[in-house]
């Protein structure tokens, strides 16, 4: 497990595939996960697709400052700077199988000001085509004990902070699966 500046521990890999969407929600509301709006609408997306096949998919943590960026940076710029360092978006499906798998993180705070929560993790994907309506991806959060797999909403120029942590797919693990 990795963990970094009292972050959570994320696992080196997780495993996805060989659930439905259905039987993924079904999964993450007997763990008692709690969804928002948005994530609902990603599962209600016909883009956002599971693999009928299980497959394990190695996964890195990296704090938008980690990357390099000090000051903070676009997604678009996280997304490059990471398949520098050899790493790349993960597919949507990494998101409610990690929340699923890690349920160990550590309470988060509240988001302020579009900015993501304190102590949250979100899932770097490829961002969905759409306008600014769309929702982007997901990430993760435990708040007051309950863990959240929620949805989020992103503009192109929107700037990470240099807190916010992203998880990425590592060695091409992302590419090997479309």
């Amino acid at each position: 497990m990795e963990e970094a500046r009292g972050r959570a521990r994320i696992p080196g890999s997780v495993r996805i595939g060989g659930m439905s969407k259905a039987a993924l929600l079904a999964a993450l509301r007997g763990q008692g996960v709690r969804l928002n709006e948005a994530a609902g609408r990603l599962f209600g997306d016909g883009r956002f697709t599971t693999l009928a096949r299980e497959r394990v998919v190695g996964i890195a943590a990296r704090s938008v400052e980690e990357l390099g960026f000090h000051d903070g940076a676009t997604y678009g710029r996280l997304l490059a700077r990471a398949l520098e360092l050899g790493l790349a978006g993960c597919p949507l499906e990494v998101g409610p199988h990690l929340r699923i798998q890690a349920q160990d993180q550590p309470e988060g705070g509240p988001s302020t000001g579009g900015r993501a929560p304190a102590g949250s993790i979100t899932v770097a994907s490829p961002l969905l085509e759409g306008d600014d309506e769309s929702v982007r991806g997901f990430y993760l959060l435990r708040t007051d004990g309950v863990s959240w797999l929620r949805g989020y909403w992103s503009s192109p120029g929107h700037v990470w902070a240099p807190d916010d942590v992203l998880v990425f797919a590592r060695d091409g693990a992302a590419r090997s699966l479309s």
